[in-house]
């Protein structure tokens, strides 16, 4: 008897013990750490042990001097390491949930300040111990690295090296995923970026796309061309088609930008 009561005492414990234990808390949404329609490439190195990633611009444009965006909502604290993370911004989320950004070239926030997700909190730069402009990216939970998440998707199996695997953000994108562009002339409409069969029109002027995607090359006498094709809504034609970024008022050989000036997000 004197058994079983032991047995019943530690049953008991162990039972006490599964109801109070804490539960993990959800992380947020974590959105990429830069501005909204631009790709950037990753990497990870093995002397790394807090699971980070480190971004570098792929898509055209600069990688120093971009801004570097909190990727949720939470209280930013800055700091500065010499021989380590330079320049480095640390946003507490709350229920555990920290990120952290190394090697900026300047701070975009006070010490304590609160931020929003899509914020800039800084600018794209190689202080401390780095070889070159990058976003060193991490983040923890109750102090251990995490593998990154974005939109709720894990980036693993982490690539060792740039250029085998890209990431656009939607980052700060506003306008329900519509980017405003303006075209200079009447541009022909095509159900895909390599069709040759015109199934409609988008007039000249300011208008919405979605997204791009590459395909057959326009080129003029000049010798400006484009193979980026933008997804839009035509005036004259069904939804969904797609108009060369040729038209494109503003931008040059091979780019597709809105009126800010932000890489239009791949399709």
């Amino acid at each position: 008897m004197r058994h079983l009561r032991i047995v019943l005492v530690v049953l008991a414990a162990l039972l006490v013990g599964l109801l109070t234990a804490p539960t993990a808390q959800a992380a947020p949404n974590f959105k990429a750490p830069y501005p909204c329609g631009q790709t950037w490439t990753y990497s990870h190195h093995s002397a790394e042990v807090r699971l980070a990633l480190d971004f570098v611009r792929s898509d055209g444009g600069a990688t120093a001097g971009a801004p570097v965006l909190a990727s949720a909502s939470g209280t930013a604290y800055r700091y500065y390491e010499a021989g380590g993370a330079g320049n480095y911004v640390v946003i507490d989320h709350g229920g555990g949930w920290k990120t952290y950004y190394f090697h900026l070239a300047s701070f975009g926030i006070s010490h304590g300040q609160a931020v929003a997700q899509g914020q800039s909190i800084g600018t794209t730069g190689s202080t401390g111990n780095s070889s070159g402009a990058h976003i060193h990216y991490e983040q923890l939970y109750n102090g251990v690295g995490q593998t990154i998440r974005i939109n709720g998707a894990s980036l693993a199996p982490y690539p060792g090296s740039y250029h085998q695997k890209y990431l656009t953000s939607d980052n700060g994108c506003a306008g329900g995923g519509k980017y405003w562009v303006d075209t200079f002339a009447n541009a022909p409409g095509y159900s895909s970026p390599t069709s040759t069969a015109q199934t409609g029109t988008l007039y000249a002027g300011t208008n919405y796309v979605f997204c791009k995607a590459w395909g057959r090359e326009i080129r003029d006498s000049a010798g400006n061309f484009n193979h980026w094709w933008l997804k839009t809504d035509l005036d004259v034609g069904p939804a969904n088609q797609y108009v060369s970024a040729y038209y494109l008022s503003r931008w040059g050989n091979d780019e597709a930008r809105d009126n800010s000036g932000r890489v239009i997000p791949d399709c």
